[in-house]
């Protein structure tokens, strides 16, 4: 099992927005230091928790300085942007990074970011469908471009001068283009079925409760199977809300505290969803009632925190219940204490991966 980072992120509204901009910064530049195999990065443009207008302009600004991790756009939301702009971009973001790019895609989901485009009334899917059509045209093809559609039209038929450059679009280092993933939010998804049908690859959100996270992998190897694909465990992405500390004490204090920044995560999360009534999504049994559903609730069911031993336990459980995949995706949350943060991470990466790939290599030789 591999280790990655996820991260929205989601800040406390109030904090420095300068501050904590450099400590996403931080957080990603420390995970390529501990040899976190990639990191994804969120996107919302009106919402000053989930703060990270636009993910490919954060992952440039950490190109230069990381080294081995991949990074990706987790997501980048195509209704939301021109099909050709977000072509371009990833283009250049992935010859920045010479091939360290993965670009995740979804159709967004922040409301108010949907009525401020525009598309809050309109079929999102659609869009979604059509923009990433259009894009792998515009990669795969040449100019000039004649590409129809029910809302995006692209052409450079009338102004093409191509001994002069103008009218041609950049192509992405990584050929035919860099590796396609969807985040999954929701169970006995139809979405993923889809995807893998055409060779991307999945992340599973940290929100949904194990039982809703197993549904995935069925519906992925589902997928596969209509488009003649592997279905491999090794490209499945699960990530989860974890905190490491040196004792369970304080791994509870910080972690399964209402009032701290895991407790603020979902206390966000739930608001946001309870007030549009779909509160489903976070229950373990579907017959609970809403009123159940608590940040305590969350913070018990979603969160694994403890000292290293208890977070390896932990995991394997979670592993048991959902079944095999390739990498675990660490998920960011604000750095209330910056030192402990810290720490979590460097103990995530140090200690509990080793043990746990420990364990299940001594499951695998037992079998």
């Amino acid at each position: 099992m591999k280790l990655g980072f996820f991260t929205m992120p989601l800040h406390p509204p109030g904090r420095d927005y300068t501050q904590t901009l450099k400590e996403d910064r931080e957080a990603v530049l420390l995970a390529d230091r501990l040899g976190y195999c990639e990191a994804f990065i969120g996107e919302h443009v009106t919402d000053v928790c989930e703060s990270i207008p636009s993910c490919l302009t954060f992952i440039a600004s950490v190109a230069r300085d990381t080294k081995s991790i991949k990074l990706g756009s987790g997501t980048v939301n195509l209704p939301n942007g021109h099909p050709a702009q977000i072509a371009a971009d990833v283009a250049m973001v992935d010859h920045m990074l010479e091939g360290r790019f993965l670009f995740g895609i979804g159709p967004g989901g922040l409301r108010s970011d949907q009525e401020v485009f525009g598309n809050l009334e309109l079929d999102r899917n659609a869009m979604f469908l059509e923009s990433i059509n259009h894009i792998l045209a515009l990669w795969a093809g040449d100019a000039p471009y004649n590409l129809k559609g029910q809302f995006w039209n692209i052409s450079t038929e009338k102004t093409l001068i191509r001994e002069a450059g103008q009218g041609v679009m950049v192509k992405p280092f990584q050929k035919p283009h860099p590796p396609i993933v969807v985040s999954v939010v929701v169970p006995h998804s139809k979405g993923v079925q889809a995807a893998a049908a055409r060779g991307w690859t999945p992340i599973t959100a940290n929100f949904l409760q194990p039982a809703w996270a197993a549904t995935h992998w069925p519906m992925y190897v589902k997928g596969c199977e209509q488009g003649g694909h592997k279905a491999d465990t090794a490209d499945w992405r699960v990530c989860k809300s974890i905190f490491v500390a040196d004792d369970d004490a304080t791994a509870r204090r910080y972690a399964g505290n209402r009032d701290g920044a895991y407790g603020f995560y979902y206390w966000n999360l739930l608001t946001k969803r309870r007030i549009r009534g779909q509160a489903d999504i976070y229950k373990h049994d579907l017959a609970m009632p809403d009123a159940a559903v608590t940040v305590e609730y969350l913070l018990d069911r979603l969160v694994l925190c403890g000292s290293v031993n208890r977070v390896v336990d932990q995991i394997l459980a979670f592993r048991e219940t959902i079944g095999d995949f390739g990498t675990l995706l660490y998920a960011g949350h604000d750095w209330a204490d910056a030192r402990l943060a810290r720490r979590s991470m460097e103990l995530m990466a140090e200690k509990v991966m080793p043990a746990v790939n420990a364990a299940i290599a001594k499951q695998s030789r037992a079998a």
